[in-house]
């Protein structure tokens, strides 16, 4: 007779190996690619306990530091974009490629995922092209209106494509397209009241905020526009913060010396959803995440896309909303001009920066990360 003991384990442990499943992301570069990865990490995590989940990022980008604080492991591709500042720079560009497609195989090969997620950025398209050529399911994370080159590629051999915007089977087989939204933080999805964000900030409760940012490294249309024109929107007897990234920030600490109590300048704010709550009108880039993540808040908003992004996407991203009454737009190369003028009209007309949060609130999805954690287990277990 079998021992009963021996038995219920043998059993036990054959279940939890069964129930087991390793999955990859692959990708990052930018926290608009990071912070979607690990918020869908994270969602996997909380239904599903028991996946190994392994990051395959790119050497150097950030990836590599935020990640392993999320307390995730990480594997570093050596591989890179197109240097389109400076040509020589990319003599060894093709070797590099070639080393991280290397690279990309053995992950495949020693890990043995059960399924892989691309979330763009350098190290997606290696890690998922080998993992469709090994027959192992593939879920792309699409987080802009205007896919790239390397995931409409991509996107032939995929079993399932998330996105956030309509209309986008124009680049992807519509049999395979779920629209999910992108993921955000938990914290901007549960947003802090007004009267403390203004509290946090040392800003006056009976004054308007405008709220400035460029991405984690500033963006210089918008510092430049601010820093010559800040005192035209204090006329108007409002308020701002304004977070310049650091190659700005010694500028504008200067440039608004004697007005610290009605400009907040930060090199970089960890507490956005504070932000988001003291503003009553919000400068931004229009990347995917802070998109979403503006939509989720449904305040005014004017974008001033980033011009050199890949496809032009931020252009793309920030249009689909413009068409819909959503948002505002100034193109960059007008940004010194005209967006100071934009924003002060948007604070002194009150109507229109309703209609504009009446249009853009709908438009947020709170839970994308659990409805991409769904489909992957899903696909993990067919």
């Amino acid at each position: 007779m079998p021992n009963p003991d021996k038995l219920m384990i043998f059993l036990t442990l054959w279940i939890l190996i069964r129930m087991s499943k390793k999955l990859i992301i692959a990708g990052g570069g930018t926290g608009g690619h990071i912070f979607p990865a690990i918020a869908i990490a994270n969602a996997v995590k909380l239904k599903q306990p028991n996946y190994d989940i392994l990051f395959v990022g790119a050497k150097g980008k950030m990836e590599m530091d935020k990640v392993p604080k999320e307390g995730y492991r990480i594997i570093g591709l050596d591989i890179a974009g197109m240097n389109r500042s400076s040509l020589i720079k990319n003599i060894f560009l093709p070797f590099k490629l070639l080393k991280s497609f290397m690279q990309a195989r053995k992950v495949l090969n020693e890990y043995n995922p059960h399924a892989v997620v691309g979330v763009g950025g350098y190290a997606s398209f290696p890690v998922l092209y080998w993992a469709q050529k090994r027959k192992i399911p593939t879920l792309i994370q699409e987080q802009n209106s205007f896919a790239g080159k390397s995931n409409k590629i991509l996107g032939r051999m995929a079993d399932v494509i998330c996105v956030a915007y309509d209309g986008m089977e124009r680049f992807f087989p519509k049999q395979k397209i779920v629209f999910t939204g992108n993921p955000v933080r938990k914290n901007i999805a549960q947003p802090s009241s007004k009267t403390e964000a203004l509290s946090f900030f040392q800003l006056n409760a009976n004054q308007k905020t405008v709220f400035a940012f460029g991405g984690s490294l500033g963006a210089k249309s918008i510092n430049e526009s601010l820093r010559s024109n800040f005192k035209d929107i204090l006329n108007t007897g409002a308020q701002l913060i304004w977070q310049t990234g650091t190659p700005f920030y010694a500028i504008a600490k200067e440039a608004v010396e004697g007005y610290e109590s009605q400009v907040k300048v930060y090199e970089f704010i960890r507490e956005m959803d504070l932000a988001y709550a003291a503003a009553d009108v919000i400068i931004a880039r229009a990347g995917a995440s802070s998109i979403s993540e503006l939509a989720l808040i449904g305040k005014p908003v004017v974008f001033v896309p980033f011009p050199f992004a890949s496809e032009d996407h931020q252009t793309h991203n920030a249009m689909s909303l413009v068409q819909k009454s959503a948002a505002r737009l100034v193109p960059d190369g007008e940004a010194k001009e005209t967006l100071v003028s934009t924003i002060i009209h948007l604070l002194k007309n009150e109507e229109e920066s309703r209609n504009l949060s009446q249009h853009l609130k709908p438009l947020g999805i709170a839970n994308a990360d659990d409805r991409i954690a769904d489909l992957l287990i899903k696909i993990m277990n067919t």
